[in-house]
């Protein structure tokens, strides 16, 4: 195809979308795996929008424009993947999918880990290997650090999900040797009015039952479902972009503040307080509720601002207010 600039890929700085710099053309090819969740479905649309073809990676067997895999089982269709022009890894068991028992515990780490070795070696072996792969992380990478601003520099937590994350950045390891350029996206709680986190409150806040987590002073690192597709689609794009990648809006607030200003753009009160449960809570669910609303993450994008890119929501006020559709 004749190699131009795709508007579709021109976000942060003006100068970054001089095609000069990097030849990107239309109609690419890209994979994606974990297609069919939250992040996998928007950056598919977003992608498709601008004429470029998604494939997606998939456990399901009978899909002719599909890739198929098994990562437990080691096996994927290597073949599919040949000639490429990127990879986004999303696939993994969803974190608050069940109560972290010890055989949960296990399979959130083994989706993660496995599923991203076998990737990762598969496209480190290629005749024909993508020039990008984007590979998908989290902000539990760092752990709970209080008030601590942190950046992609910073050291990682040592509790169970930020050993998960160190696990699931560490499995590329084979990619990154062949020469593939690979980033690991550090995502934050991505608000979204359909899915994810937010979907699932927001009928408690309309209820006017919306409350804070314990203090509420633990912080909350946030992006929005438009901004995490543009910034996954500028770590495709941006050849300067690699290693671990801050996904998150510039300004972090308390879980106090979160829960208010839900509360003022929905127009109920929240004067609730969800007290903190005991560690010997039955069945890992303490563990669980503390990581998923008492952990404090108060992190910087400073990688992605560095490279040039511009949120279009760095408020958490006017994005809760694109998000939710109300002025």
């Amino acid at each position: 195809p004749e190699r131009r600039w795709c508007p579709g890929l021109t976000v942060g700085a003006p100068s970054r979308s001089d095609p000069s710099r990097t030849g990107y053309k239309v109609g690419m090819d890209f994979a994606i795996t974990g297609s069919t969740g939250l992040i996998g479905q928007a950056l598919t649309s977003s992608l498709q929008a601008d004429g470029h073809r998604v494939i997606p990676v998939v456990r399901s067997p009978g899909r002719k424009d599909a890739v198929r895999w098994d990562p437990a089982g080691g096996t994927i269709d290597a073949a599919g993947l040949e000639g490429l022009d990127g990879v986004v890894h999303l696939a993994g068991e969803g974190i608050a999918s069940g109560r972290w028992t010890d055989a949960q515990r296990t399979r959130i780490r083994a989706s993660r880990e496995q599923g991203t070795t076998l990737l990762a070696a598969t496209l480190a072996g290629l005749d024909r290997p993508p020039s990008v792969l984007v590979s998908g992380s989290a902000i539990g990478y760092y752990g709970d650090r209080g008030d601590e601003v942190l950046t992609e520099e910073a050291k990682p937590g040592d509790d169970f999900l930020a050993k998960v994350c160190v696990a699931w950045e560490g499995a590329t390891a084979q990619a990154e040797a062949a020469g593939i350029r690979t980033v690991h996206l550090r995502t934050g709680i991505v608000l979204d009015a359909h899915g994810g986190a937010l979907a699932k409150q927001l009928l408690v806040f309309k209820l006017g039952l919306g409350a804070k987590a314990g203090s509420g002073q633990q912080w909350m690192s946030w992006i929005t479902l438009h901004d995490e597709v543009r910034a996954i689609r500028f770590a495709l794009d941006e050849t300067s972009v690699v290693g671990p990648l801050n996904l998150t809006a510039p300004e972090p607030v308390t879980n106090a503040a979160f829960t208010d200003a839900v509360g003022e753009a929905l127009h109920r009160p929240t004067f609730l307080t969800i007290p903190r449960l005991a560690r010997r809570a039955p069945l890992g669910i303490g563990d669980l509720v503390d990581s998923l609303l008492f952990s404090s993450a108060r992190l910087q994008p400073t990688h992605l601002l560095h490279a040039g890119f511009a949120f279009d929501h760095a408020e958490l006020g006017p994005a809760l207010a694109s998000v939710l559709g109300r002025p």
